[in-house]
């Protein structure tokens, strides 16, 4: 990483952070909501039967939306490190944490491939058995990622904190990202306490901290000499 620059590394890390944006929306919305029926077992197995490639698509998007946030949390905790170390070093800790947990509730989107493969063991269910067994992993994935997101909305509210403070990040990205960590943390809770309440547009300040965030870091990025005015290096 020493023979890196540093705004090699910023433009990484917007790279990546786009490329995260559109995997994620591609594996954790378009792929799910295009084989599942909420209210028909049936006719999801058969959407996933037709729709085999594309469901097995959307968790491999997942799967680099995952490998790009592993990254992005290495990148920040390198850039916001000369702020506040231990504040960085937690939210590396509530980031990876993020991807960990995401990745079990992933698990339940995949499984229903081995519910619907037709083996020989599967017999001891019947076939409705089976498409409802289907269908309830389908929503427990749901469930599941709308539970465990607070981990990754407080990474993100440290994070939008650093970049606020830090003297070499336009405080409004700042701003906005500890916003969409907020939003993320407020989401998360409403879900579990009060789900009527949990509202899909509290997902809006995360999507546009994301897209002006990555877009800096690729056209700009951090100002070097007031990154390493504060001690930063790698």
């Amino acid at each position: 990483m020493r023979d890196l620059s540093l705004r090699g590394l910023t433009r990484i890390a917007g790279i990546l952070l786009f490329v995260s944006l559109i995997a994620g929306g591609f594996g954790e919305l378009y792929a799910p909501a295009m084989v599942t029926v909420a209210t028909d077992a049936a006719a999801t197995v058969e959407k996933i039967r037709s729709l085999n490639f594309l469901f097995r698509l959307g968790f491999a998007a997942y799967l680099l939306e995952g490998l790009c946030n592993i990254g992005l949390v290495l990148i920040f905790y390198v850039l916001l490190r000369p702020v506040q170390r231990s504040l960085a070093l937690l939210a590396a800790f509530f980031g990876l944490v993020g991807v960990a947990v995401f990745a079990v509730a992933e698990l339940f989107y995949l499984a229903p491939l081995l519910l619907v493969g037709g083996d020989a063991y599967l017999s001891a269910f019947t076939g409705d058995q089976l498409s409802a067994l289907t269908l309830l992993s389908l929503k427990f994935y749901s469930f599941a990622s709308g539970v465990l997101m607070a981990f990754g909305g407080v990474g993100s509210l440290i994070y939008g904190y650093l970049f606020f403070i830090s003297g070499y990040a336009p405080r409004t990205l700042g701003a906005l990202l500890a916003l969409g960590g907020a939003a993320f943390l407020v989401r998360n809770f409403l879900f579990v306490l009060a789900p009527a309440y949990a509202y899909d547009w509290l997902f809006l300040p995360m999507l546009l901290a994301m897209l002006g965030l990555g877009t800096w870091l690729i056209a700009r990025g951090v100002n070097e000499e007031a990154w390493k005015t504060r001690g930063g290096e790698w």
